[in-house]
């Protein structure tokens, strides 16, 4: 052990700098002096003392501990470190990890197992990474174990490099000196599709391609020009081509339609190294009748045949007005930072939609106006920060290796019929989002982190039944409120005095048409609820539209409205605890959850009205990426709705949602089957290996073929389609396979 080390970030010359060179310690820590001040921690992290040695210790399957630092300006850059482990069992593991590009992908430095866990110190004595010249180089350990008494420890961690004194900066050009997530590539790429002639010279609308053609190629150099001002597309309402695929409701014909074009496109973009992001987020407002852009982080590159332009790839999503399905697209074009740009393809192959599918593309004329962005280094920092914290990701297929024996083909898709419906498949455990690939009907979409899938139903557990737990955490007894008493659309007919919000999260109001499974939901009468743009006539409809036939808490019929007038019910509980501005999803969903867990500002948004009220939909209208779903999944499935240790939702109510309460186990739709505070559960009984009993499965579920599984092993399986298909036992058995998920 060595006893003597102290952090020293400064730059520490060496007397034996080689001609040209001069030899630096960028990090040297010990933590001898029980301080680990700097470290970005999540879970039990605490500084241990073993046998007179410190060393900073992870306690349990949440913890984790990230050091940043630049080595920007030096080469030759070494890591070294050490970790040990104990109290480790079976698939259980204490991880040391490295991240040159702000924790968008990590080297694996040492990893211990069951068996290595003596406490003993392990060496990686030179990290097999590139680490010159980086922005934000990190270093993180990770606890990989199950439960609470699991322990991994770091240690000794020494980073050196030469200052290049005679050369600077190692890679770039042009005036670009931003080297967040630097390409490596010479630019040599070999390209026969959106070729710059094409994008320069071709005619609207070009051809459908693969979409690779829009990825960033193997040998892509870093950016020389950079991005910071506004895009414009030319010509939207007439240029462009459509093909369609299926069209349940005959929104278009033949001839022209406004549902075949874009809608108007200008917005603001700022490049940080290779990626570029949006100034605005989530669904945006338009005067278009029909769709809606969502706009999300896309990547800027270098190739040779681009005669000294940048070539940038924005993806986005063409969400519909006042509704949820959302058909997801890529945008290409080039620039310099005077203003010059090409003509921007444009492409959208995929969707989930049940019932509208079809694809764009074109090839538009453009202006790019490079402008002064106010607060652009803060939002630079705040993009870098939103990419440093997702989920460590790895493909589907590597659950092969991490856990021999695994059927990955059962997490890809419900069925084989459903393999060209399914957006994101994904499954999350040990902290690792292995995920799968985002398919469509012209290759996979090249950039599955941003890839924006819609809630539909699933909504009404992530947030009206979360929404309803965190309000009781902070002020119990809120679910046992009665519906009259805040929302006063429903005082008019006497069928809601007796109501609370907890019989709306259960469907059991007492107030319906039809009690056959799912005949209320799809009458044509709903149109009242989806189609209507104000809340006035939403809430109107939601507290009117039934009569009384039972009493409330003892029939189960499935109603959007109701958990729309859960999310009125709440929104006004809450302006009376905390002020008239106050709102049930911007303060208690986002500021107090999604916030604190790293959910990415396109899943901070959930469609409102379009009146003045701005009414959230509660019931449907939210949008993820890929890693938000795998966070706010891991949040109350996994993490059981603690932050950092805090208890952030109700436990009761929690129990309750996931049948871990036998005294709450809600309303029950069909056999086997219950709904509880937002969440459904299914008994599996007999389906899996080893276990006796019932065994109650909760999940989420939204329209078209959305499911979100939280397993009692804590893991998460999901996927996001859109072909009717509600299937995801096979996925479970594997889950199982990999741990027990016995109840």
């Amino acid at each position: 052990m060595k006893m003597m080390r102290h952090l020293s970030l400064a730059a520490v010359l060496s007397a034996c700098a080689t001609p040209g060179l001069q030899a630096s310690t960028l990090l040297d820590e010990d933590f001898q002096d029980g301080n680990i001040s700097g470290w970005s921690t999540t879970g039990t992290v605490y500084t241990n003392a073993y046998y007179g040695n410190y060393s900073i210790g992870l306690r349990g399957g949440t913890a984790s501990a990230t050091y940043s630092l630049s080595t920007s300006g030096y080469v030759n850059v070494n890591i070294s470190l050490d970790i040990s482990a104990h109290s480790l069992e079976y698939g259980e593991r204490c991880i040391a990890e490295v991240s040159n590009n702000g924790g968008i992908s990590w080297v694996n430095a040492i990893t211990l197992f069951n068996g290595q866990d003596n406490s003993a110190l392990y060496s990686a004595n030179s990290v097999a990474i590139d680490a010159d010249n980086k922005p934000q180089l990190m270093i993180r350990y990770r606890n990989g174990g199950s439960d609470y008494y699991d322990y991994c420890y770091g240690d000794n961690i020494l980073v050196t490099g030469d200052v290049d004194t005679g050369s600077g900066s190692s890679s770039g050009g042009g005036s670009n000196d931003d080297y967040y997530d630097e390409l490596t590539g010479n630019g040599n790429v070999s390209r026969s599709l959106l070729t710059y002639t094409t994008l320069m010279n071709g005619s609207d609308p070009g051809s459908r391609v693969n979409l690779s053609a829009y990825a960033v190629p193997q040998n892509a150099a870093h950016p020389q020009n950079a991005f910071a001002g506004r895009l414009t597309l030319n010509n939207e309402a007439t240029s462009g081509s459509f093909s369609e695929i299926k069209d349940t409701y005959n929104y278009t014909g033949s001839g022209d339609n406004t549902r075949k074009h874009l809608p108007e496109f200008s917005f603001q973009f700022i490049q940080t190294g290779s990626h570029i992001f949006p100034l605005e987020r989530g669904s945006i407002a338009s005067t278009h009748p029909n769709w809606e852009y969502v706009l999300t982080p896309g990547r800027v590159w270098r190739e040779s045949g681009d005669n000294g332009y940048s070539r940038a790839a924005i993806p986005f999503a063409l969400q519909q007005r006042n509704a949820n399905c959302m058909h997801n697209g890529v945008m290409t074009f080039l620039f310099k930072e005077d203003g010059s740009t090409s003509k921007v393809a444009y492409q959208i192959s995929s969707e989930t939609c049940l019932y509208f599918k079809a694809d764009w593309w074109g090839l538009p004329s453009a202006t790019y106006t490079p402008e002064t962005i106010a607060n652009q280094n803060l939002l630079i920092q705040k993009y870098q920060e939103e990419i440093a914290n997702r989920m460590p990701t790895k493909s589907l297929s590597a659950l092969s290796a991490d856990y021999p024996g695994t059927d990955v083909s059962a997490f890809e898709a419900p069925n084989s019929t459903d393999a060209n419906h399914v957006s994101i498949a994904g499954f999350i455990y040990g902290g690792i989002h292995y995920r799968g690939d985002c398919v469509t009907r012209s290759g996979n979409y090249p950039y599955c982190d941003s890839i924006v899938v819609p809630s539909y139903s699933s909504a009404k557990s992530f947030f009206g039944g979360v929404a309803m737990m965190r309000l009781e955490n902070l002020y119990p007894g809120v679910r046992n409120t009665s519906v009259a008493s805040h929302v006063p659309a429903c005082n008019s007919n006497g069928n809601w005095s007796d109501v609370t919000l907890n019989n709306l999260l259960d469907m059991a109001t007492g107030n319906y048409g039809d009690a056959t499974y799912m005949a209320d939901e799809g009458a044509s009468h709903t149109d009242n609820l989806f189609l209507s743009d104000s809340h006035s006539s939403k809430i109107s409809y939601s507290c009117g539209q039934y009569s009384r036939k039972a009493t409330p808490g003892s029939q189960w019929v499935y109603h959007t409205s109701d958990t729309y007038i859960a999310g009125t019910h709440m929104n006004d509980y809450l302006q009376g605890q905390q002020g008239s501005s106050a709102d049930i999803f911007a303060d208690t969903i986002v500021a107090d959850l999604w916030e604190p867990i790293g959910v990415s500002p396109t899943g901070q948004y959930t469609r409102r009205t379009y009146d003045s009220v701005e009414q959230p939909f509660t019931g449907w209208g939210l949008m993820w990426l890929p890693d938000d779903v795998a966070k706010i999944a891991s949040f109350v499935g996994v993490d059981d709705g603690e932050i950092n240790g805090q208890v952030m939702l109700d436990s009761n109510q929690l129990d309750a949602a996931l049948q871990r309460n036998s005294a709450d186990v809600g309303t029950v739709p069909l056999t086997d089957y219950r709904y509880n505070n937002g969440f459904w559960a299914h008994n599996v009984a007999g389906n899996l290996s080893g276990c006796s009993g019932a065994q109650w499965i909760p999940f989420l579920s939204g329209y078209g073929g959305i499911t979100v599984v939280l397993l009692p092993n804590d893991s998460v399986y999901y996927y996001f389609s859109d072909n009717d298909t509600y299937y995801w036992l096979e996925a479970i058995q594997e889950a199982h396979q990999i741990q027990s998920a016995c109840q």
